[in-house]
């Protein structure tokens, strides 16, 4: 679901909208989407409410039309950024979640999974610590097996 391409771990900070384009920029390269139409998806979701999750952690998600299968898109900024989390604190965490739209629960069921993943302080410390794509693709690979043991 998270292609090594998908991951990038040194993003500038700036507005919710404009880190929303730089997912939409980094899924287009990565998966050959059309950035305009992810930057509308995502932006639309987030109208309904922050995917801010709390700790520094977003989980922004939005349904893809054309999308074949799931796709993530994983993005650490340098300078935490306000999102409008649930606990209000700035977010320097993102992973994005892409379905298809007629994708049924399996939507649901990887945002839950990622969800309670980045809800353990000692994978986000590990996250924050980590400097490269590789170092990070590594992290969320391991703990996905981890979590389906």
């Amino acid at each position: 679901m998270l292609d090594l391409r998908a991951i990038a771990p040194h993003v500038s900070g700036g507005s919710k909208r404009q880190i929303l384009g730089v997912i939409a920029d980094v899924a287009a390269r990565s998966y050959g989407l059309e950035a305009a139409v992810v930057l509308d998806a995502l932006l639309e979701r987030e109208s309904a409410g922050s995917t801010g999750l709390g700790h520094g952690v977003a989980v922004p998600h939005a349904r893809i039309p054309g999308l074949s299968g799931m796709k993530a898109v994983f993005v650490k900024l340098d300078t935490p950024t306000a999102f409008e989390a649930v606990d209000d604190q700035p977010v320097d965490l993102l992973l994005a979640l892409l379905a298809p739209e007629t994708g049924g629960s399996e939507h649901l069921r990887a945002l839950a999974s990622v969800s309670r993943r980045l809800r353990q302080p000692e994978l986000r410390q590990q996250l924050r610590q980590a400097r490269t794509a590789d170092a990070i693709h590594a992290l969320l690979v391991r703990e996905a097996r981890s979590t389906a043991a």
